[in-house]
Parts: structure tokens; C-alpha cells; sequence
């Protein structure tokens, strides 16, 4: 009677070294599959344009005179905001207007908003009536949903 009984025997260090492998193997294999998943298409269309393209005037009267608030757009931003026709006469009897563009322009095209937009104290109405005047115009360059 014999039995065939065997024994194996086994160090320790071939069981951590093969856990260890075991372990890295699954590793890759998790990282593969996040890796490569196909990515889920977003319910959303892709980044909509915040403006239409082009450029969109609004009105100031000034006096006699009218002036119109240019303000240019791309699709994503803005890309300008002037006066036409800003006459010798108009930049005469109201000298603070060009200063008072400017400041806010370079605000706007910064920062590619009209929110927290700040004026000193002495421009303050002439920046306020600027900013409104921007505001119609950037209203109109808004799509229509």
C-alpha cells in the first residue's frame, strides 16, 4: 500500500513575488481600461457661441449729437469697443468720454465681462452711461434661444 502523497514545499518569498505580480498585473489591467473606455458623449451640443459674430452698435445722444458705441465680437469674445463718429466737437464739450472708453475697454477685453468693471469717482456717470450703451450692444450680439 502506497500512498502517493506529495509535498510541496514553498518559500516565502516566491508567494510575496508572485503576489506582488499578481497585484501589478491587475494593476495594468485597471489602468488600461480607464485609459482606453470610449468617453461618453455629453447630453450638451458642444461649447455654444456666446455672441454672433459681427459688430453691434448702440446709440448715445450727446446734445445735438449722436454717438454710436461699436462693440465688435467673435463668436467666443470681445474683441473691441469704440465710438463712431467721435467728432472734434463731441471729444471738445465732453472731454472725459475717450478717457472713459479706454479705461473700460481695456477692463472688458481683460476680463471678457462687464461684471465687476470698476471707474474712478470723477468719470463715474460718463462710464455709466458707456456701460450701458455696451450692454445693449452686447444684448444684440447674444443669440436668440
Amino acid at each position: 500500500m502506497s500512498s502517493k502523497t506529495k509535498i510541496v514545499v514553498l518559500r516565502m518569498k516566491e508567494i510575496i513575488y508572485t503576489a506582488i505580480f499578481i497585484g501589478l498585473g491587475i494593476l495594468l489591467i485597471l489602468l488600461l481600461l480607464v485609459m482606453f473606455r470610449p468617453k461618453k458623449e455629453s447630453s450638451a451640443a458642444p461649447a455654444s457661441a456666446q455672441y454672433i459674430p459681427g459688430v453691434y452698435a448702440s446709440s448715445i445722444t450727446l446734445g445735438a449729437q449722436e454717438v454710436n458705441v461699436e462693440v465688435s465680437v467673435d463668436a467666443n469674445r470681445i474683441t473691441s469697443v469704440t465710438l463712431v463718429p467721435l467728432s472734434d466737437a463731441v471729444a471738445t464739450m465732453y472731454p472725459l468720454m475717450q478717457p472713459s472708453l479706454n479705461n473700460l475697454t481695456s477692463q472688458i477685453l481683460d476680463s471678457q465681462s462687464l461684471e465687476n468693471i470698476s471707474f474712478p469717482e470723477e468719470t463715474r456717470y460718463t462710464s455709466q452711461v458707456l456701460l450701458q450703451a455696451i450692454k445693449k450692444a452686447l444684448k444684440k450680439a447674444a443669440p436668440t434661444a
